[in-house]
């Protein structure tokens, strides 16, 4: 095989998309394109780098797919396969970062403006011809607690504390402390959460990560409290969720991802009144913007050099 040319397989329901970026930008060798598991099957045998989002791991573990070495993830995610065995020690797993922050930052405080100011009341009262009078709250010195302090924690900080909020965080680690109000380790959920008016979960999902916001967790948030999910849905215990959810109707949830997507059109949340979905559309990953990313990460993988967001197979991202 060419070094200096890698075989590539996307696996992507945009792979045409992303394979007329990447020639655009210079990519002159073997490109292949996967929309389904089937078609990935077909074309990995030979390909040296895959560019894709939740890639399976039996790919890896198929004799075709032995000369795989470096797997680029579409987005900020990769858990599928940084917790798989199945995904031999040698390839390389990395994902985009410093592309989502802001624009997930907007979103969380979007919803924070859309619970504070009672826009729902709002918007019903005038779909029933109403004059609502009420006093509007403010976010100034409402308490946020930032769970999960990477790049993407860090914009919604800066976006909170240009609204004059406390800010409060929770991270693995204390290194990231410099950046809140107050700063809790991954021990001290409860007491983390039992100030916030705002618990914003942005965590990667890893197996110490994994129903971090449970029963215990939920019934600490105070009343009235709002809890937004941009991480990742198995962060989150939706049982206990839901029996919270029901049982505090002062409680409100917006969640942009869940355990199972899409959520089954069963699932009790979709009937919630203190409940916004969205369809995990928080953080877009934009084609010519991951095009470029994957191609400058390429030409290090060329060269021998480190890549960008490589993910950490013990620690999970």
């Amino acid at each position: 095989m060419d070094r200096n040319m890698p075989e590539i397989l996307i696996y992507h329901n945009e792979a045409q998309q992303y394979a007329s970026h990447i020639q655009e930008l210079g990519y002159k060798g073997i490109l292949r394109i996967a929309r389904t598991p089937e078609e990935a099957a077909r074309h990995i045998e030979g390909a040296e780098v895959i560019l894709g989002w939740n890639v399976p791991d039996s790919l890896l573990a198929a004799p075709e797919g032995q000369s795989v070495r470096w797997i680029q993830s579409t987005g900020a995610g990769i858990d599928n396969l940084a917790n798989s065995p199945r995904v031999p020690a040698p390839v390389t797993l990395t994902r985009i970062v410093d592309q989502y922050g802001r624009v997930m930052a907007e979103y969380v405080l979007g919803y924070m403006l859309f619970h504070n100011k009672e826009m729902k009341r709002l918007l019903e009262a005038q779909q029933s011809r109403r004059w609502d009078g009420f006093r509007v709250d403010t976010l100034e010195g409402k308490i946020i607690g930032v769970a999960g302090l990477g790049s993407i924690g860090a914009e919604i900080v800066a976006k909170a504390r240009a609204f004059h909020m406390q800010v409060y965080g929770l991270s693995r680690g204390t290194d990231k402390a410099p950046l809140v109000d107050r700063h809790f380790t991954s021990g001290e959920w409860t007491d983390f959460v039992k100030q916030l008016d705002y618990l914003v979960v942005a965590l990667p999902l890893t197996q110490d990560t994994r129903y971090t916001v449970n029963q215990e967790v939920l019934a600490a948030m105070k009343p009235g409290a709002c809890l937004i999910n941009v991480g990742r849905g198995g962060l989150i215990d939706e049982k206990a969720l839901i029996g919270q959810l029901q049982q505090r109707p002062e409680l409100t949830a917006v969640l942009d991802v869940f355990d199972r997507e899409p959520l089954d059109r069963d699932n009790p949340l979709w009937e919630l009144p203190n409940v916004i979905i969205t369809p995990h559309l928080s953080g877009p990953s934009r084609v010519p913007d991951v095009s470029r990313y994957f191609m400058a990460n390429l030409d290090l993988y060329i060269q021998g050099l480190p890549l960008r967001g490589v993910v950490d197979r013990i620690r999970g991202y």
